[in-house]
């Protein structure tokens, strides 16, 4: 894998050749001081995953992401001192299209191996995504007793009444989601679920800067949660979200092997087996085909499906995937997308 390194310290692009380096197909064929010089490099010669620092002279990280993302797009992955004490600019990176942010990895010390895995995790997952197939069958969580069904049927038919609003989203998504959360009021009538793909490290944060966008209360979700009218709740682990027979929501392991954490397919085909009443489905800017599926079982049960356009969408893919599957009853802009939900939804509590 072709692998450039952006970062304006010395010592910090020598940490991370030393642990690319353990990886034999890791292959490190430019590296860059600035935002600036990292653009022009990238247009010249386009690698398949770069790791930008975030915080350098002349341009950023933040700018840098979005301009190659928008003149030589590839996989970036935000290498930055802390990524704890910097989470504005990661999101913002992350709105601008970066897959996800990690610490630089130190030489020597005990978080040494640590912080190397770590770094070698995140590259590997991206690895996956580039070699991930077209199309990867998820199916729903089941349930594994029917006498469990039976006696919580009753508990469905009433629950489930709440008008759902269900988001995925990928790469670009946090500045799509703040787009779209900033337009509804607080007297907005429907539960929310987002399933992000993003490491827990960061799912926090990203609540914490989404809640800053929005006057509707939003927090992780925790297992045993219910969907809430009014309330947004976001998938907060590594785990995928999913949503039980009895209506409560759930993470899951399963499918183990599936690049995309959390899966916008696990969340959405679980909704449909599950959630009585029909809703809106919403599948955002993201790098594969993750939720396309989803979205299309959604649609053949009646909901209201929209994948979000070309034009706006950072990577053009999961959404391509949905349009390809004829999935989505609607295309729109973010802008579009918060405009329709908050007319088309019952916004009295």
């Amino acid at each position: 894998m072709r692998i450039a390194i952006v970062n304006d310290l010395a010592i910090a692009t020598a940490a991370l050749r030393r642990v690319l380096q353990t990886v034999s197909d890791y292959q490190v064929i430019w590296t860059a001081r600035d935002g600036a010089e990292a653009v022009a490099k990238c247009a010249q010669d386009t690698p398949d995953i770069i790791l930008m620092d975030l915080l350098m002279p002349v341009m950023d990280g933040v700018e840098a992401t979005r301009q190659i993302m928008k003149h030589s797009p590839c996989r970036i992955l935000i290498v930055t001192a802390s990524a704890d004490k910097n989470l504005a600019k990661v999101y913002e990176a992350m709105g601008h299209g970066a897959l996800d942010a990690v610490d630089t990895p130190v030489l020597s010390g005990a978080d040494s191996v640590n912080t190397a895995n770590a770094l070698l995790a995140k590259v590997g997952t991206i690895r996956k995504l580039l070699k991930q197939p077209s199309s990867t069958k998820i199916q729903a969580k089941k349930s594994t007793s029917s006498l469990e069904l039976e006696r919580q049927s009753g508990l469905s038919s009433t629950v489930s009444t709440v008008p759902l609003v269900a988001i995925g989203s990928s790469t670009g998504g946090p500045k799509a989601l703040a787009t779209i959360l900033s337009q509804l009021p607080a007297s907005f009538g429907a539960a929310i679920a987002i399933v992000q793909h993003i490491d827990d490290q960061f799912s926090s944060g990203l609540v914490d800067w989404l809640r800053q966008q929005t006057v509707l209360p939003i927090r992780i979700a925790v297992a045993g949660d219910r969907l809430e009218k009014g309330t947004i709740l976001v998938a907060g682990t590594n785990d995928h979200l999913y949503l039980k027979p009895d209506l409560t929501l759930g993470y899951t392991k399963e499918p183990i092997n599936y690049p995309y954490r959390p899966s916008v397919d696990v969340f959405f085909k679980s909704v449909a087996q599950h959630w009585t009443r029909k809703g809106t489905a919403i599948l955002l800017t993201g790098m594969g085909r993750d939720g396309a599926e989803g979205l299309s079982v959604l649609k053949l049960q009646g909901w209201h499906t929209v994948a979000q356009d070309k034009d706006s969408c950072v990577v053009y893919g999961m959404p391509k995937a949905a349009v390809e599957l004829n999935a989505a009853v609607e295309v729109l802009s973010p802008d579009a997308i918060g405009t329709t939900l908050r007319q088309n939804l019952i916004l009295n509590r």
